[in-house]
């Protein structure tokens, strides 16, 4: 299958791109390369260095699916520059799936976000629970599933709303919570914890990426499917850190209310089984990092990088 992967080069991307080439897909990697580009050079992969504002630039020959992962990346880098986010993650979104269509292109897989949700004090987080997106990056989210649903009868539409990734990327972020409080013990000696009550869903590197190979192989599952298989407090993974690398906790304040649980029982359901944990992720994190392997480089943190290069 030849397959369009938008956002190609980010986290996600980078792992996602070698398994569609190891499962024998063409790839077209489309991307930015804001932060880079860690593709690996494969006979079977095409680079093309383009931003997903302009879709009408974006050759739709022979594609087949198209999984569709970029987007300004969290709530602070969306909030740099509203305008730039919803031309990024909306618009763009919105023109790709009526080009899609026009094109016959029959798979459009989307990665939305788990934080669409917003601060839910339930303790099951269902895919069918009203959404209230507190930022702009969740709000660009809400709206581009409805659009993509609105195309149900014309392709298979599948929505994935993961939950906070965690582990090791080529392209890796160090700017989310996992990686974050890990990378912080690593390079600290201490774990500094902004609140420490907010729960959130999580979900490995190699889980999320598995996602969206199983959805490709199996379009007779459609619809949302959210994707976080622990939810944990931000204070309890400080001390999954904390014990690993026996280092003390510093807890301060937050302003950040997002708070929320994830059930991922509709796609456990379909048939998917994830295989890792967020204490792997710390485990080989710890190990790249010790080993030389893994560093704390300027573009693995979004919004940093974003503002130093004035990105958007």
């Amino acid at each position: 299958m030849k397959i369009l992967v938008t956002g190609a080069c980010g986290y996600k991307g980078t792992v996602l791109v070698p398994k569609l080439l190891s499962c024998g897909h063409q790839v077209v990697a489309l991307d930015t390369q804001w932060f880079g580009n860690f593709l690996p050079e494969h006979e079977n992969l095409t680079v093309v260095l383009g931003d997903v504002i302009k879709t009408h630039e974006i050759d739709l020959t022979g594609i087949e699916a198209i999984i569709h992962l970029a987007s300004i990346a969290n709530d602070p880098t969306g909030d740099l520059n509203p305008k730039v986010t919803w031309e990024t993650s909306c618009l763009a979104t919105m023109v790709l799936a009526d080009r899609a269509k026009r094109a016959g292109i029959k798979r459009f897989i989307y990665a939305s976000s788990g934080s669409v949700y917003g601060v839910k004090e339930e303790d099951q987080v269902t895919e069918d629970l009203e959404l209230l997106p507190i930022s702009e990056y969740n709000k660009t989210k809400m709206v581009s599933e409805r659009v993509l649903l609105s195309y149900q009868d014309d392709m298979t539409v599948q929505i994935v709303r993961p939950a906070t990734v965690c582990g090791l990327s080529p392209r890796m972020r160090l700017d989310v919570s996992v990686n974050l409080l890990t990378m912080a013990a690593l390079t600290n000696g201490k774990v500094t914890v902004f609140g420490g009550a907010q729960v959130r869903p999580n979900i490995h590197m190699q889980d999320i990426t598995d996602v969206y190979l199983f959805l490709l192989d199996n379009p007779q599952h459609t619809g949302i499917f959210n994707a976080g298989f622990e939810n944990i407090s931000i204070l309890d993974i400080a001390k999954m850190v904390s014990e690993k690398l026996d280092v003390p906790i510093e807890v301060t304040g937050s302003s950040d209310p997002r708070s929320y649980r994830v059930n991922s029982d509709r796609l456990l359901a379909a048939g998917f089984t994830p295989r890792f944990t967020v204490a792997d992720a710390i485990d080989e994190i710890v190990v790249a990092f010790q080993s030389g392997k893994l560093k704390d480089e300027p573009h693995f943190h979004n919004l940093k990088w974003m503002q130093k290069k004035e990105l958007v």
